[in-house]
């Protein structure tokens, strides 16, 4: 397997072809921003936590028969994933108030919800990642109904699996953002499952244990997500 052109650089990671068509090679960046890029920092070993945590998460989820493109890791820093095409969306399941949601509905945040809430919002940095209604996700023709529907019914089960697992651990999933795309007609899960992505709480104390450490200031980055690593299980 041979690294080959640069197809997309983002904010977390950089993607490469390789020499098999189906398949590319993700490198994660030492790099944390926030708030679509306003904020930024270098922080010295992240590539390599979140590289590992989302390699994690992908082969637990595969494990319990939820589809994805994780292949396998290369290197600390680096993973081999089946290439899709990414649908424009960002899948929000939340299990509890927090974030966006506290602000837009005035609901103190930490506030359990009664059932896990789904939202939809487009991927463009350009227009702030909008919140869509099933509608604008039709009219703007995102995604077809059938992938709406299959996107919330995946996401749900991605929320379920997950949080067993963070529960056995003294963690609270708070909610997550996750990405779909599409291979030869099949949607999978793609990009990244990681504390990039996850609000987590320590479930006895609350202390926030994400990237909620690095848009508030609360210092210790990396130390939450290696103690994430460790309660799970990734690492002694």
């Amino acid at each position: 397997m041979k690294r080959q052109a640069l197809l997309y650089e983002g904010k977390a990671k950089k993607v490469y072809e390789t020499d098999q068509t189906d398949l590319v090679w993700i490198t994660y960046k030492d790099e944390a921003t926030a708030f679509n890029g306003e904020k930024y920092a270098q922080l010295q070993g992240k590539g390599e936590l979140t590289n590992q945590l989302s390699s994690f998460f992908f082969h637990h989820l595969a494990e319990h028969g939820i589809p994805n493109h994780w292949v396998e890791m290369l290197s600390p820093t680096e993973q081999l994933v089946r290439r899709v095409t990414i649908i424009p969306l960002e899948v929000v399941v939340r299990n509890r108030v927090a974030g966006s949601l506290a602000r837009r509905l005035g609901i103190s945040e930490g506030t359990e919800l009664p059932h896990p809430v789904v939202e939809f919002y487009y991927k463009s940095d350009e227009l702030g990642d909008p919140l869509l209604t099933e509608d604008h996700i039709a009219v703007m023709s995102l995604a077809t109904p059938q992938q709406v529907v299959e996107m919330r019914e995946m996401a749900l089960e991605v929320n379920r699996a997950l949080r067993r697992l963070f529960q056995a651990n003294q963690l609270q999933l708070v909610d997550m953002k996750l990405e779909f795309g599409v291979k030869e007609g099949r949607l999978l899960l793609a990009d990244e499952i990681s504390p990039d992505t996850c609000r987590l709480w320590d479930m006895n104390t609350g202390k926030k244990l994400d990237k909620d450490r690095f848009r508030q200031d609360l210092g210790d980055v990396l130390e939450a997500y290696r103690e994430v690593f460790k309660r799970v299980g990734g690492e002694s």
